[in-house]
């Protein structure tokens, strides 16, 4: 079993509520949350489409994919000696352990990993 497990996708809108009535009204898939008018998570069955305007998008512009780690700080290593970069990170939020991040062709990457309770 693997060290990462994706979980998100992360797209950047200027819109939030036209996004969330693209992915709620055109194709029927459900709200899971919103956070205030800077992000919302739609439920994508498998994987969460995160809808993220620049206050909250790692990589505003970018697509990003959430990859849920088993240790954040070793992922942060591996890519770093894998040729790809650290943008920010390792750092605590008020949820998480997380480190965003862009692999050997400058795709985005967050890995994140939830804060012992």
């Amino acid at each position: 079993m693997s060290d990462y497990d994706v979980r998100m996708v992360v797209l950047s809108t200027d819109d939030l509520d036209a996004s969330i009535r693209f992915y709620t009204e055109t194709l029927g898939m459900p709200l899971k949350f919103r956070d205030g008018s800077h992000f919302a998570a739609i439920d994508g069955g498998s994987i969460t489409i995160g809808l993220a305007t620049a206050l909250d998008h790692p990589m505003p512009g970018q697509v990003v994919v959430g990859i849920k780690a088993a240790n954040v700080d070793a992922a942060a290593q591996s890519v770093e000696a894998g040729n790809g970069g650290v943008v920010k990170g390792p750092y605590n939020d008020a949820h998480e352990r997380r480190a965003v991040a862009y692999d050997n062709k400058g795709n985005g990457l967050v890995f994140y990993s939830p804060l012992p309770r």
